[in-house]
Parts: structure tokens; sequence; C-alpha cells
């Protein structure tokens, strides 16, 4: 994995095409806008020689037609019809190889944020979309609180260096979020203070890693005594599975 780099390239509001690159080719994850991957790519003279999809939200698949448009690559995605550019389906389980860099990317069924909602890891990288984010996790526009619940914990049987990549700068307010629910998690302040000063310099928070995410994310955090006592006040009433948690601190997540 060292003969190439991750760049992240902004998008729309606080999306990032995380962009796989060495000195001559890239592959990129989902881009929602075409025109910065484009320039970057310009400018940088480079091919682009495969897309990755994670999810059907235009915000991460929106700027595949540009880039189609000018570079005749396989796009690898879910099977969700939803998204018309995929040249390659991929299933729970199976593997595709990124063009040039010959690496192997093993896929995931993740749903939880939509039905059909999948991961690409691989080279100690999980690219999870908007499943996981650092301290956080995605709404649940059509999946289940069981279902995130066991999407989320599979991603955390990945080894603990594992660098997690999101589709979205949600860091900073996600940490806000997880401080109400664990006001006591020194970790949680540690990373806080870190966060804010990478955003001050304008730099990514990203990528967090599995480690990270099992000691500061309530949504992965739901057998810890002091995040279920937490979700039960919200809830005003016993919470008594890790399922149930998950869906009191969602639904209040989605409110705070």
């Amino acid at each position: 994995m060292s003969n190439y780099e991750v760049v992240a390239l902004r998008a729309l509001t606080d999306n990032y095409v995380w962009t796989l690159r060495d000195a001559h080719c890239a592959v990129v994850v989902d881009p929602g806008d075409s025109r910065p991957v484009i320039d970057y790519l310009q400018r940088e003279k480079l091919e682009l020689v495969a897309v990755l999809n994670t999810h059907h939200h235009v915000d991460h698949v929106g700027g595949n037609a540009g880039l189609l448009a000018r570079w005749k690559v396989p796009v690898f995605g879910p099977y969700d019809e939803r998204i018309g550019d995929v040249t390659q389906r991929m299933r729970d389980g199976t593997r595709c190889k990124l063009p040039h860099f010959g690496t192997e990317m093993g896929v995931m069924e993740i749903p939880g944020h939509t039905r059909s909602h999948i991961a690409f890891y691989g080279g100690g990288m999980l690219f999870s979309g908007d499943t996981l984010f650092a301290a956080g996790c995605g709404r649940l526009f059509e999946g289940t609180p069981r279902q995130m619940h066991d999407s989320l914990s599979r991603l955390m049987q990945l080894p603990d260096e594992t660098l997690v990549y999101c589709g979205h700068e949600y860091t900073v307010s996600n940490i806000r979020f997880a401080r109400a629910v664990e006001p006591d998690n020194a970790t949680l302040r540690e990373l806080e203070i870190k966060a804010k000063k990478q955003r001050d310099q304008g730099l990514p928070t990203l990528p967090s890693t599995i480690a990270q995410e099992k000691a500061t994310n309530p949504f992965v955090r739901v057998r810890e005594p002091a995040v279920i006592d937490a979700a039960a006040r919200f809830a005003n009433r016993p919470l008594a599975d890790p399922v149930s948690v998950l869906a009191a601190i969602r639904e209040w997540k989605n409110a705070f």
C-alpha cells in the first residue's frame, strides 16, 4: 500500500472525495461533484482508472457522469438501480481489484443509512461512506436501528489500526453530541481539542481509526454503562438491549 497515498478532495458543503493516487493514476471514492476531481486530476496530470460508490445519495454519486464523460472507467458500487452508472455491482464478501494499483478491496454490505449501502476495505483502509462517521453514524433514512447496530458491529470487528475514511467532515459536531452522552469520557475531550485545532488550520479531521471509534463513538459504545444510562434518561425508560440504546441516541442526535 506504500506505493500510493490517499488525498481528501473537498466537494459540495462538507463532503470528501477520497482519492487514491500515485504519480500517474487515481481512484476516487464517492464523487459527489465532478468539478473538484477533474480540477485536481488535470492539475496533477493523473489518469482516472476507477470510481467506487458506497451508496446512491446524490452527494456521493452526482459526479459520476461528469467523470465518465472524460474517462471510460469501471464504477464499482452496490446492487441498487438508483445508481445507473455502476458497471460492476458488488455483494457482501466480493472483492474488486483496483485497476493499475492491483490492490484488492473487500466489500461489506452495511445497511442502515440506506438499504443498499456498502463499504470497501483493504490495505488497512475502510471507506465507510455515510454509515460510520468519526464519533457518529449516518441517519436512518431507509434502514432500521437493528441494521445500523449490526453494520457498525461488523465494522468494529476490523483491526483496531484500520484507517476510517468516511464521507463527511462532521467530526466536531459529532464530538459535541458524544460529549453530551458521555461527559466524563476523557478520550473524547482530548479528541475534541485535536479536531478543533485541525479545523482551525483548515485540515481534515480524518481519517479516524477503528480503535478511536471504539473509544469515542456513542453509536458503537452502546454496551457502555454511561451510554446506556444517558440513552435511558433521554428515552425516559429503561433500555434493555444495545439496539434500543442505539435507537434512542440516534433519535436524540437527530434533535440535538
